[in-house]
């Protein structure tokens, strides 16, 4: 891929991470103006059929502007990171974070209303940092190390006995995360430690 399509392939990545962190604060908005009617509706009800639909939905809810600013930056750090290391699979990757993830706080959460965006940041944060293990390149090691530093004591999160926190959402969020760094092949353009780049 010539340096051009690169380049184009990177901004096209940042705009979808941009307009995905508008869509949170739009819903946000809507949200809070019928009186967060959404989250009893769309949010993530474990064991319930009707609370199915949370699993896509739950990371769009939140409870508060102060929630989903807890949340902005973190997405914002850890997106960019993907967007700037992962030249594909993006799609993918989060489809297992939010399928996996969100399965099992469905299976396995406490009897609760879950929303939130957390989920999805603790699966980016299991993602980069399990993938710099597994892809040994310099930018991937990199970008674990960045992170870990970063957000290292995101590990308390997921504790139990947070009241009001969804440790599970956390939990199994970084599980799905660092399962994805294993199921989902993707490329980065950096020389790995005693190999080349494989797709």
């Amino acid at each position: 891929m010539k340096k051009r399509d690169h380049m184009h392939a990177f901004f096209r990545r940042a705009t979808a991470l941009a307009s995905f962190v508008a869509l949170l604060w739009a819903v946000q908005v809507v949200n809070w103006i019928i009186g967060y009617g959404f989250n009893p509706v769309f949010g993530l009800i474990p064991r319930h059929v009707s609370g199915l639909d949370g699993v896509i939905a739950m990371p769009l809810l939140h409870g508060s502007f102060a929630h989903l600013m807890a949340n902005t930056l973190p997405l914002l750090v850890m997106g960019g990171l993907l967007v700037a290391t992962t030249t594909r699979a993006l799609l993918a990757v989060n489809a297992v974070v939010m399928g996996l993830g969100g399965g099992l706080v469905w299976l396995f959460g406490s009897s609760a209303i879950h929303i939130g965006a957390s989920g999805l940041v603790f699966g980016w944060f299991g993602f980069l940092v399990a993938r710099g293990l597994v892809d040994r390149s310099l930018v991937t090691l990199g970008a674990a190390l960045l992170v870990g530093v970063l957000y290292g004591s995101f590990l308390w999160g997921v504790l139990p006995g947070q009241p009001g926190v969804s440790w599970e959402a956390h939990l199994f969020g970084a599980i799905a995360g660092a399962a994805a760094a294993f199921l989902v092949r993707t490329h980065v353009h950096a020389p790995r430690f005693g190999g080349v780049n494989r797709e």
